[in-house]
């Protein structure tokens, strides 16, 4: 596997990245507070919350719309030759109906968030608590659920992407954590 095929599938999982990381910058920022309602209603399942306190509909919202965009820059991107070489080794941004990519793209990576904070709340595990790698894969699961019924993505770049995300997450929250950015060093 080339280093170009490892930075093409990088850049093809942009939306995904940009959907999970939004809803944690938004919190931080104080930013449309009004949507920062739970997802879950405060309901529980089994005497267990169903996603927890951290889980909004800010978080949803604005995860599936930064997404979107970042796939709309991502096509606006493709006319020029270094990003329409890069692209092409898997995905072709120039064809089918792109925001519906970037739709499910996002709205994948959002729900595979969502499904593991129910796993974790099953599991009694806490908003926060280290549950590796899931913590670091849980959108690339959700984007792999979505996406495959519609588009076809080399197997090849859904496995570099699950191998590469951990060990990326866990160097940029390092970062985060030394600079002061984030409070988890996971």
């Amino acid at each position: 596997m080339s280093f170009l095929f490892i930075l093409a599938s990088l850049y093809f999982f942009l939306p995904a990245y940009f959907a999970n990381m939004t809803p944690a910058v938004l919190a931080k920022r104080n930013f449309f507070n009004f949507l920062a309602k739970r997802v879950d209603f405060g309901k529980k399942f089994l005497g267990k919350e169903i996603f927890g306190a951290h889980k909004t509909w800010r978080g949803v919202i604005f995860g599936i719309i930064m997404g979107v965009l970042i796939v709309g820059l991502q096509r606006y991107l493709y006319q020029f030759p270094v990003f329409k070489e890069l692209s092409s080794l898997i995905f072709d941004y120039g064809q089918g109906n792109i925001f519906l990519f970037g739709f499910l793209m996002s709205s994948g990576a959002v729900f595979g968030d969502l499904l593991f904070a129910f796993i974790k709340r099953r599991l009694n595990l806490e908003p926060g608590r280290r549950f590796f790698p899931f913590d670091q894969i849980n959108y690339i699961i959700g984007a792999i659920l979505f996406l495959t019924p519609f588009f076809k993505i080399d197997i090849k770049a859904w496995i570099t992407l699950l191998i590469l995300t951990p060990i990326l997450h866990v160097l940029t929250t390092q970062i985060g954590f030394r600079f002061g950015l984030t409070k988890s060093k996971w």
